[in-house]
């Protein structure tokens, strides 16, 4: 049996820009990307905590130190930029696996800079 838990976040990053004529993703500063270990193309959910919106999509990464966190295809009539939002990324593991599993926290400031990495 498998399980499914968290991996990872990006705790409350400011949505720098909406893109509605996109394929669809959310596009992330590939810093951020690494530091809380979400890889090209996984599947992330956004919890919007300026509107509560929740949505599912996949990471694209954007340039480094850009602090770039875009919105992108059809999500984007739900977010809007500077709101808040936390980045999601999760794993599936066995029972085992999950109690030795510590997720990664990357906060970030009003700039999408990483002020704090640590794990939950």
């Amino acid at each position: 049996m498998f399980i499914k838990m968290l991996k990872s976040k990006v705790h409350r990053a400011i949505v720098t820009d909406t893109k509605i004529d996109y394929p669809g993703s959310i596009a992330i500063d590939s810093d951020l990307m690494k530091a809380a270990d979400i890889l090209p193309y996984e599947s992330v959910m956004v919890a919007d905590v300026t509107n509560g919106t929740r949505l599912e999509t996949y990471a694209v990464p954007s340039q480094a130190g850009s602090g770039r966190v875009e919105i992108l295809g059809a999500a984007a009539r739900l977010v809007r930029p500077k709101d808040v939002i936390i980045i999601f990324s999760f794993v599936y593991c066995t029972p085992d696996e999950a109690k030795k599993l510590t997720p990664k926290v990357v906060a970030v400031d009003e700039k999408n800079r990483i002020k704090e990495n640590g794990s939950q």
